[in-house]
C-alpha cells in the first residue's frame, strides 16, 4: 500500500484536537485550503469599503482583548500582496494601544460588513506607522454568512465624541441586560504563535448571562475549522467585544473561556476579569437588524 502523503495544515494542535473530537478532520482539511497568506484582489476591494475593523490581541500584561477601529471607507486598505495599512489606531486608553505601539505584535482582525453579510479575517503581526498601523498577513480567509445579522449604515457621523471609558471587574445590571439582548459579538483568542478575531451571532438571548462575572453561549455549527475553540483549548485567555449598533457604545470584556462538549452540542463558558465600557466609541449609526435565517431559535 502506498503511504498516505501527510496533509499540509494551517491548524495547530488545539484546533486539531477539537476537529478530531467533533469528527470533522477531513472537512477541516478541505476548508483549510481556503486559507491564504496573501490578499487577493477581491479581498483588497472588500477591505477598502469597510467603515470598521475589529482587532484582537494581548495587552502587555497578557490579558486578551478585542477592540474596534473605525474610519471612513478606505481607512483600511491593502498596501501589498501580504500587507494591509490602517489609518488611525486605538485611542490611548484602549487596552491594546500599548501592544500595538510595538513592532511585531501578533494580532487577528475581522472585517464584517452587516450590509452584505460578508466577513473576512486576516491574522498576522502589526507594526506602528506614521499614519496608524500596518499588518503583515500570515493568514487571510473569508467565512460564510451564517449567523450574520443584516444592517444598513446611516449616512453621516454621530455628533457625540467618545466618552470616558469605565473599568470594572463585574458586569453592572445595565451591562448584563445589554449582553443578554445582543445579537452579535466578537471573540478574541490567542495561541503560541498568533491571535485571531472571530464573530458570533444569533437571536437576542443567545448569550446567557449567568452571573455578574460569567456568561455562556452555545457554539453553533460553522466552517469546521475550529480556530477559536482550538485556541481556547490551547490557551483559555479570551476577549469579547459587544457593540451597541445604535448608540456606538462598546463593551469590552477580558477573561478566560472553556468549552464543554455534550455529544454534538458545545457550550462556551466565559469568566471575566475586567470590563471596559466606552460610550459613543463608534461614530457610525446602523439600522435595526434583519436577523439571519440561519440563527437557531433560543428554545431549540
Amino acid at each position: 500500500m502506498t503511504p498516505r502523503t501527510p496533509v499540509q495544515t494551517p491548524y495547530h494542535q488545539g484546533s486539531r484536537t477539537v476537529q478530531a473530537k467533533v469528527g470533522v478532520t477531513d472537512l477541516a482539511d478541505h476548508v483549510g485550503r481556503s486559507i491564504a497568506q496573501g490578499l487577493r484582489p477581491v479581498a483588497a476591494a472588500f477591505l477598502e469599503i469597510q467603515p470598521m475593523l475589529v482587532i484582537a490581541g494581548a495587552d502587555p500584561a497578557g490579558a486578551v482583548w478585542a477592540s474596534q477601529l473605525t474610519g471612513d471607507p478606505g481607512f483600511v486598505r491593502a498596501t501589498g500582496p501580504h500587507q494591509i495599512s490602517i489609518t488611525g489606531a486605538p485611542p490611548a486608553d484602549d487596552p491594546l494601544a500599548p501592544a500595538l505601539a510595538r513592532e511585531g505584535t501578533p494580532v487577528g482582525t475581522i472585517a464584517l460588513d452587516p450590509r452584505t453579510r460578508r466577513r473576512m479575517r486576516l491574522n498576522g503581526r502589526s507594526r506602528p506607522t506614521s499614519r496608524g498601523l500596518a499588518i503583515e498577513a500570515d493568514q487571510v480567509f473569508a467565512n460564510c454568512p451564517k449567523y450574520l445579522q443584516k444592517r444598513q449604515l446611516h449616512e453621516g457621523r454621530r455628533p457625540e465624541r467618545p466618552g470616558t471609558p469605565l473599568r470594572r471587574t463585574r458586569l453592572t445590571d445595565d451591562q448584563r441586560a445589554f449582553v443578554a439582548a445582543a445579537d452579535t459579538f466578537f471573540l478574541a483568542t490567542v495561541h503560541a504563535h498568533g491571535a485571531d478575531a472571530s464573530h458570533r451571532g444569533g437571536n437576542p438571548g443567545f448569550v446567557r448571562v449567568t452571573s455578574p462575572s460569567t456568561l455562556e453561549w452555545d457554539d453553533f455549527p460553522g466552517n469546521a475549522m475550529f480556530l477559536s475553540l482550538g485556541n481556547l483549548t490551547a490557551d483559555p485567555r479570551a476577549g469579547l467585544l459587544f457593540l451597541d449598533w445604535t448608540t456606538g457604545t462598546a463593551l469590552q470584556l477580558t477573561g478566560t473561556a472553556r468549552t464543554s462538549f455534550d455529544g454534538a452540542s458545545r457550550t462556551v463558558r466565559f469568566t471575566l476579569t475586567e470590563t471596559l465600557e466606552t460610550p459613543s466609541a463608534s461614530p457610525w449609526r446602523w439600522t435595526d437588524p434583519e436577523f439571519s435565517p440561519a440563527n437557531p431559535r433560543n428554545d431549540d
